[in-house]
C-alpha cells in the first residue's frame, strides 16, 4: 500500500472496468476512487458510534493530495470523538439556507393563487431586501422587531408610515419562517430553527380600522350614468374594456382580480351567469347576471387569438388595473373609490337599498356562510336562483342613475323617487 502522493496521483492509470480504490499507507482511512472515465476523487473512511462510513471528500484539481489529506484527518478526529461529518454536513447545509430560497421553495410547493405569489414575492424583494442572502436561521427577535417598527413608521422606501404593510410583511415572513421550521431538520429530526423569531410581535401588531369606504348613496346613479356616457364615446380598446370592467364590478360585486380575468369560455350569454372555477376562497361559483350586465357583455368586441372578456394590449392579454376609469368614477363620487370599493357598493346596495337578506348578498359576492345549515344545506355554488335579487340592484342602479340625469337636466324628480 503507498503513500498518496501527488506524483502517484498523476500516473494513475484508469481501470478497464469498475472503479478502484487506492488507501494511503501513511493515513490510515485516507484514499481515492478511480473510475474508468479517469475522475480521481478522494475519500475517507471510518467508523463512528460503531458503524463504518465512507465520505467523499472531492475531486483531484478542486483538492490537493495534501488538502485532501487535512481534511481527511479532520473527518476522522471528529468519528473518533462519535461525530458523523455527514450528519455535521446535512446540520450546516440546512443551516445555511437563506430567506430567498425558502421563498422559492414556498411558492413551488404550496398551491398559491397568483395574487398570494405576488405579495410573497414584494415583500421578499423589498421589505426583506436586506434579508434575501441571510441563512434564515439567523434572522432573530431583535432583527424582527427592528425592521417592524421600521415599517409601521416609516414604509419600505421612508416616506411615511405603512402600517398596513408592516402587519402583511411580517405575516408573510412567519408564514415563510414556519415553512423552514417544517421542512429544515438536523439529522435527528430536531428543526434546524428552534421557534420563529416573529412570534416577537405577539401583542405589537397594528390594529388596523376595516375599510368602509365606498360610492356614497347620492353619486351612485350619477357614477352609472358617467360610466354608460363613456362607454359610449370610448376611443381604444383598453379605455372600452376598462368601462366595463368597472361597470361589471359595481353590477355584480366581483373581486377586481377574478372579473378581470374573465375568458369567454366561463360566460353563458343564453342562461346568464358567469362562472369562477377557482375563485380566492377556493369555492367554484356560478354568478348570475342582471340584464344590465347582460347588454354589456353581449356588446363586448371579442378579439381573434385573446380570450379574455376585457382584453388589453398589455403582457397579461387583459385589463389589470383600470385605474384611469377609477380616477375619474373617483371625481364624480367626490372621494376615492378603488376597485374593492366597488364590490362594498353593491352589497351596501343590496343590504340598505334593496333589503336583501344578508345571507344572498353574501352569496353573490361568493363569501361562503359559516353556519352549519348555511354551509351544508344551502346550495352556495350554483347562483342562477338568486337571479332576481342580483336584477333589484342593478335596476336600483339604473333608476338612480335616471334621478342623477333628470337632476341634472332640471327634471322634477320627486315622482320618480316614490
Amino acid at each position: 500500500m503507498p503513500k498518496l502522493t501527488k506524483t502517484y496521483v498523476d500516473k494513475l492509470n484508469p481501470p478497464a472496468d469498475e472503479y478502484e480504490l487506492h488507501w494511503c499507507s501513511e493515513t490510515k482511512g485516507f484514499g481515492l476512487r478511480v473510475t474508468p472515465a479517469g475522475k480521481v476523487t478522494y475519500i475517507v473512511q471510518g467508523r463512528v458510534r460503531g458503524k463504518s462510513a465512507r465520505i467523499t471528500i472531492g475531486a483531484h484539481g478542486i483538492f490537493t493530495v495534501d488538502q485532501a489529506r487535512e481534511v481527511a484527518r479532520e473527518h476522522l478526529r471528529s468519528m473518533r470523538m462519535g461525530t458523523d461529518p455527514r450528519e455535521a454536513a446535512k446540520e450546516e447545509a440546512a443551516a445555511r439556507v437563506t430567506l430567498r430560497q425558502v421563498a422559492d421553495a414556498y411558492l413551488r410547493d404550496r398551491p398559491l393563487k397568483d395574487s398570494s405569489k405576488e405579495a410573497i414575492e414584494r415583500h421578499v424583494v423589498t421589505t426583506f431586501a436586506a434579508w434575501q442572502k441571510k441563512p434564515v436561521a439567523s434572522i432573530n427577535r431583535e432583527m424582527v422587531t427592528k425592521r417592524f417598527n421600521e415599517i409601521k413608521t416609516k414604509g419600505t422606501t421612508g416616506n411615511g408610515p405603512a402600517p398596513g404593510q408592516a402587519n402583511q410583511g411580517f405575516s408573510v415572513l412567519r408564514a415563510l419562517i414556519n415553512y423552514a421550521i417544517r421542512e429544515y431538520r438536523k439529522p435527528d429530526g430536531s428543526p434546524v430553527i428552534a421557534d420563529n423569531p416573529v412570534d416577537v410581535l405577539y401583542k405589537k401588531w397594528v390594529p388596523l380600522k376595516p375599510r368602509v369606504t365606498r360610492i356614497p348613496d347620492s353619486k351612485i346613479g350619477a357614477v352609472w350614468s358617467f360610466l354608460r356616457q363613456s362607454r359610449e364615446t370610448a376611443y381604444n380598446r383598453d379605455t372600452w374594456s376598462s368601462i366595463d370592467l368597472v361597470m361589471m364590478l359595481l353590477l355584480t360585486g366581483l373581486r377586481i382580480g377574478e372579473c378581470s380575468e374573465l375568458t369567454w369560455d366561463r360566460v353563458n350569454l343564453e342562461e346568464g351567469w358567469v362562472h369562477f372555477p377557482d375563485p380566492k376562497n377556493s369555492n367554484p361559483v356560478w354568478i348570475p347576471l342582471s340584464s344590465q350586465a347582460l347588454e354589456i357583455l353581449k356588446t363586448r368586441q371579442r378579439i381573434k387569438g385573446n380570450p379574455h372578456v376585457f382584453p388589453s394590449w398589455g403582457k397579461s392579454g387583459h385589463i389589470r388595473d383600470p385605474r384611469d376609469t377609477m380616477k375619474k368614477v373617483s371625481e364624480v363620487a367626490g372621494t376615492k373609490i378603488t376597485p374593492h370599493d366597488l364590490r362594498r357598493t353593491f352589497s351596501d346596495i343590496g343590504y340598505a337599498k334593496c333589503g336583501l337578506d344578508v345571507l344572498k348578498v353574501e352569496l353573490l359576492t361568493n363569501h361562503v356562510p359559516i353556519g352549519v345549515t348555511a354551509r351544508h344545506y344551502l346550495e352556495t355554488s350554483h347562483l342562477q336562483y338568486l337571479k332576481p335579487e342580483t336584477q333589484r340592484i342593478a335596476d336600483w342602479i339604473e333608476k338612480e342613475a335616471r334621478i342623477a340625469e333628470a337632476v341634472a337636466s332640471g327634471e322634477n324628480v320627486v315622482a320618480m323617487r316614490a
